[in-house]
């Protein structure tokens, strides 16, 4: 990155999205305002106190308000959770480098990986959203870790996050002029079987652990498309363990999905295999490698350059 994460935060426009929830960027009440000063105070006292290390741990161009307001929404605006969370989280990217895992980290495999686990941006929807596609029903693991293993998967998962917080949102929130903090995502399942599901829920588990605790309020919109009969119902058995938001944000589909996803995003940024109209050719890298949207635009490209390839 060419820049400072002051300066990238500077370069994109804060003003939320018209009708965003309480609790984000510039729609806080006066309860949220306070719990994001006694958070800030909090932070100040143990990197002053050094208190479990803090002043080694937590990195303070990491304490802007937006960061922290995620934290905060995260824990309900509880305090004394939302700063366990983020220090926790600070304490995990220290002891793992992750500041500079997108220069450190090379995943050379990745054109052979994707034929084999379909994961790739393409474009944003009509909220802005940079939309991340999954087609999980296409994994074949026993191929996949002649190439690869889970732990690097996961080095890729995390790299992905970073490309997507410092140049794919940016460069969005720029698209929109106001501020994109979340992804729409759609989860393919066309083809899935119990034996294909099995054999990578170890690192489901994983992606969704560092997800929920490391990158949070990161979901804005998430779609399980072609569900296998029977799944919303089963899906609903789980519903009362949910957070009722993160529930409100999760849409399961059959294969008649289409005017569902064109209610979300344009035809024009929907690949057409989803129903859509957007088509990339294989010169370009295909969906699975061209990673196209806002972040290649040079008119949204803004001080930290443009986001690098993730292999």
């Amino acid at each position: 990155m060419k820049c400072t994460l002051k300066e990238l935060n500077e370069s994109f426009p804060h003003n939320s999205q018209e009708g965003s929830l309480p609790g984000t960027y510039g729609n806080l009440t006066a309860e949220q305002e306070v719990a994001l000063k006694n958070l800030k105070d909090l932070i100040d006292e143990n990197i002053t106190s050094n208190t479990e290390n803090a002043a080694e741990i937590i990195n303070k161009e990491r304490c802007d308000d937006l960061t922290l307001l995620r934290f905060l929404r995260a824990r309900k605006f509880d305090v004394k959770l939302a700063y366990e969370m983020f220090f926790n989280c600070q304490k995990w990217r220290h002891e793992n480098k992750i500041d500079t895992i997108i220069e450190d980290f090379h995943y050379e495999e990745k054109p052979i990986v994707a034929k084999y686990y379909p994961q790739y941006y393409h474009k944003n929807d009509k909220d802005g959203r940079p939309v991340y596609y999954e087609e999980l029903g296409k994994v074949n693991l026993t191929e996949l870790l002649n190439f690869t293993d889970e732990k690097r998967m996961l080095n890729n998962l995390i790299k992905e996050y970073e490309i997507f917080e410092l140049y794919r949102l940016p460069a969005c929130s720029r698209f929109e002029n106001h501020l994109v903090e979340t992804s729409c995502t759609i989860l393919d399942l066309k083809g899935i079987s119990l034996s294909a599901a099995y054999n990578v829920i170890t690192y489901v588990k994983e992606a969704s652990y560092i997800g929920q605790n490391y990158y949070p309020e990161r979901m804005g919109k998430f779609y399980l498309i072609n569900a296998p009969f029977g799944f919303s119902t089963a899906f609903k058995l789980f519903k009362p363990f949910l957070d009722p938001i993160t529930v409100s944000k999760i849409f399961i589909l059959s294969s008649s999905y289409k005017k569902d996803l064109l209610k979300q995003i344009d035809a024009a940024n929907l690949p057409v295999k989803f129903g859509g109209e957007s088509e990339v050719s294989d010169a370009e890298g295909g969906l699975l490698l061209s990673d196209v949207g806002p972040w290649r635009d040079e008119k949204y490209i803004g001080p930290e350059g443009e986001a690098p390839p993730s292999i």
